[in-house]
């Protein structure tokens, strides 16, 4: 998709406010008619710009209170071990973000896990036993100071 417009911008700034605004509501706070604005936000996903809905639940609440900040040294940057790492790593069930880095590491995740024996479990478990690791640091989060969705939608940015 080419640069967003003012439309688009003030389409996606409400979407992140409000995820759940019916089509109608949305139109009228962007200046649209409906089937324009549903045409809009038609071209938006489809080419990515917004990535989907859904709410966000509170790690806390399912009982994963814990956040581990784990990066992750493999053996090499040949493109079939990096590959094959992250098919392996999608099948985490804990794992809730994973890059591939430049730098010291080849990839930081973010974990989640109930508490310090959980993350022993998911550790030997999944985080060891995925292909071509050699080496594993893990740093436990104490406090939580920011978690954003997304970075606020500026006209200045665009």
């Amino acid at each position: 998709m080419n640069k967003l417009d003012a439309i688009d911008i003030a389409i996606a700034r409400t979407l992140q406010q409000d995820g759940r605004i019916s089509n109608a509501n949305l139109a009228d706070k962007v200046g649209l008619s409906p089937s324009a604005c549903s045409r809009r936000l038609d071209i938006l996903e489809k080419s990515g710009v917004v990535r989907g809905y859904y709410a966000r639940i509170s790690n806390n609440a399912l009982n994963h209170g814990m956040t581990v900040i784990v990066q992750i040294s493999l053996s090499g940057q040949f493109g079939k071990t990096l590959s094959e790492f992250e098919v392996a790593v999608r099948r985490c069930p804990n794992v809730l973000v994973c890059y591939l880095m430049s730098g010291e590491y080849d990839y930081v995740l973010r974990v989640a896990a109930r508490d310090l024996q959980d993350y022993e479990r998911i550790h030997k478990e999944w985080l060891s036993a995925l292909p071509h690791v050699v080496k594993i640091n893990s740093s436990f989060a104490l406090r939580e100071v920011v978690d954003r969705p997304n970075i606020d939608i500026d006209m200045h940015d665009s």
